[in-house]
C-alpha cells in the first residue's frame, strides 16, 4: 500500500492563502523580495508566488521612520503593473516584478523594497492595522500633542496667532516678539541654543527665550534617524546637558528622547530639523539619509564611518558622504578678530606653508573642512570657529561628578586665563567654577581625563 502525505502547509495573517512548502531544493528568486533562494521555497498555488519561508511573514502594513504614512506590503504585480521607482530607504532602483512596500495614501508614491522597508534600523517590529497611526503626520499636529497653552491671541490679517502662551517647560508666560532686537545681541534660544531671531517668544520676568518653530515643537515625533517614536524633553530638567546621538555633540535646550525599552537614543533639535534628503552647498548632488552597512569616511572630516551609523550619502557614485555633525555644520561663523563672518570652506587651494589655524595656530589638515574670510585671509578649525560647546547656551550651569559645584558655561574673548588642568590659555567656550573657594576655569576637553582633573581639584 502506497501513502501520499500532503506537502507541509503554513497560514499566516499578513496573507489570505496558505503557503505550501515545496520539498525539494531548487534555485529561484523569491518574489516577495526579489532575492535568490537554494533551499525549499514555499508557494501560494492560488497567486503563484515562490517565496522564502523568511519572507511569508512579512507583514501587512507596517509603519517606518522613513515615511510619514503607514506603508503596505504590495505584490500584485501581474494584475496592477507599474513604474518602477526608486526605494526612499537605499535610493536603488526598485523592480516591481517583485513584492515591495508602498503607501496607500492617494496622493502619495513613496515605495520601498521589502527588505529595505522591514530592516530592524528604521522599522521596530510593530505590525500596523490600517488606518490611524499615532506617529502619522495628521496626527503630530493633533491639539493634545501640543505642550503650549495659548493664554493670548491676536488678529494678523486671516490669521489668529498666539501673542501670549504658557509653555510646560517655563514657569512664568511668554510674550511674541515679531521685530527687534533683545537687549542682549548674545541672547540665545532656551529651546534649540541657536541665536535669538524673530520671531520669538520671551519671558519678561526672566532671560528665557523660544523662537517661534521651538515654541510649537509637538511632544511626539518620528523621525529617520531612529525607528520608534520620541518624546520632547528638556536637558535643563535633569542633568543640564545631554549628548545628541545623532551628531555626537552635548546640548542643551529641548531635545527628543526615545522612552520605549531600554532605548537611550536622544536627538537635540538641531539635528531634528533635519529630514531624510539634504541639498548642502558642498556637493552637486542630493544627499540620502542611509544606515551606513560598509566601511566609509565623512568627505568633511574624514571620520570613519562604521556600519550601522547614519549619515548623509550621494548615491551617484560620487563616494561622497557627511557624517550628521558635519551635515549640520553652520554655514558661517564669527572670529573675534574678523570684522567679517567666516564662511564654511570646502577646499584648500592655498600653499602648505597655509595649512594653519589663526586662532589656536596648529597646523590643519588640507582635506579638512574649515572656516574662511577671504577677506582678511583668516582660517580656523571648525572647533575652533563654533567652539566645543556650539549648542549649549551661555550662562547656563552644568554638573560633573569631578567637582562639587556646577560649572558655568562661559566665552572668553579677551583677557584669558589658564586652564587649572592644562595650564594653557581657555580662548573661547570653557567651563568655569564661580564659587569663592575654588575660582578657576578649565577646557571642556580636559574633562574627558576625569582623574587627572579630580587631582587638580584636590
Amino acid at each position: 500500500m502506497i501513502f501520499f502525505f500532503p506537502p507541509p502547509t503554513i497560514t499566516v495573517p499578513s496573507h489570505e492563502h496558505p503557503w505550501m512548502l515545496v520539498s525539494r531544493k531548487m534555485s529561484f528568486v523569491c518574489d516577495f523580495c526579489g532575492t535568490d533562494g537554494d533551499h525549499s521555497p514555499y508557494f501560494c498555488a492560488t497567486c503563484v508566488l515562490f517565496v522564502h519561508k523568511n519572507c511569508i511573514s512579512l507583514p501587512r502594513h507596517i509603519m517606518i521612520t522613513r515615511h510619514r504614512h503607514t506603508i503596505s506590503l504590495s505584490y500584485s504585480f501581474r494584475q496592477n503593473q507599474v513604474d518602477d521607482g526608486m526605494c526612499r530607504v537605499c535610493y536603488l532602483k526598485v523592480d516591481t516584478s517583485y513584492g515591495s512596500y508602498r503607501c496607500s495614501a492617494s496622493d502619495c508614491n513613496y515605495i520601498a523594497h521589502a527588505l529595505c522597508a522591514t530592516d530592524k534600523a528604521i522599522w521596530d517590529g510593530t505590525i500596523m492595522l490600517e488606518g490611524y497611526d499615532e506617529r502619522s503626520e495628521e496626527v503630530v499636529h493633533e491639539p493634545w500633542n501640543l505642550i503650549t497653552d495659548v493664554v493670548e491671541q491676536i488678529s494678523i490679517g486671516e490669521l489668529m496667532v498666539a501673542s501670549e502662551i504658557k509653555h510646560s517647560y517655563h514657569e512664568h508666560n511668554l510674550r511674541l516678539t515679531f521685530s527687534g532686537k533683545t537687549k542682549d545681541d548674545d541672547s540665545q534660544c532656551d529651546g534649540c541654543t541657536r541665536p535669538i531671531s524673530t520671531p520669538f517668544y520671551s519671558c519678561e520676568q526672566c532671560k528665557f527665550f523660544l523662537h517661534k518653530d521651538c515654541a510649537e515643537l509637538p511632544k511626539k515625533m518620528p523621525h529617520p534617524f531612529h525607528r520608534h517614536l520620541l518624546t520632547l524633553t528638556n536637558s535643563n530638567d535633569e542633568e543640564g546637558n545631554s549628548w545628541c546621538c545623532a551628531c555626537d555633540r552635548y546640548y542643551q535646550g529641548f531635545s527628543y528622547r526615545c522612552y520605549k525599552g531600554n532605548c537611550l537614543f536622544r536627538i537635540d533639535i538641531q539635528c531634528m530639523l533635519f529630514s531624510d534628503t539634504l541639498k548642502h552647498p558642498s556637493h552637486e548632488h542630493s544627499l540620502f539619509l542611509v544606515h551606513n552597512k560598509k566601511g566609509t569616511s565623512c568627505s568633511a572630516c574624514l571620520k570613519t564611518l562604521y556600519s550601522g551609523d547614519v549619515a548623509y550619502r550621494c548615491m551617484k557614485r560620487c563616494d561622497f558622504s557627511l557624517d550628521i555633525g558635519c551635515a549640520t555644520l553652520p554655514l558661517t561663523a564669527w572670529y573675534k578678530y574678523d570684522r567679517h563672518p567666516l564662511t564654511l570652506t570646502y577646499s584648500d587651494d592655498s600653499e602648505p606653508s597655509q595649512y594653519y589655524c589663526d586662532l589656536c595656530e596648529k597646523e590643519r589638515e588640507p582635506n579638512h573642512w574649515f572656516y574662511y574670510c577671504a577677506d582678511c585671509d583668516n582660517s580656523l578649525h571648525l572647533n575652533c570657529a563654533i567652539g566645543d560647546l556650539p549648542y549649549m547656551k551661555l550662562g547656563n550651569k552644568v554638573k560633573f561628578y569631578v567637582h562639587k559645584h556646577p560649572f558655568t558655561i562661559v566665552k572668553n574673548i579677551w583677557n584669558c586665563p589658564p586652564c587649572k588642568v592644562c595650564r594653557e590659555v581657555c580662548n573661547g567656550q570653557a567651563l568655569e567654577c564661580k564659587e569663592s573657594e575654588c575660582n578657576f576655569i578649565v577646557h571642556w576637553d580636559c574633562l574627558d581625563c576625569l582623574w587627572g582633573l579630580s587631582r587638580a581639584f584636590e
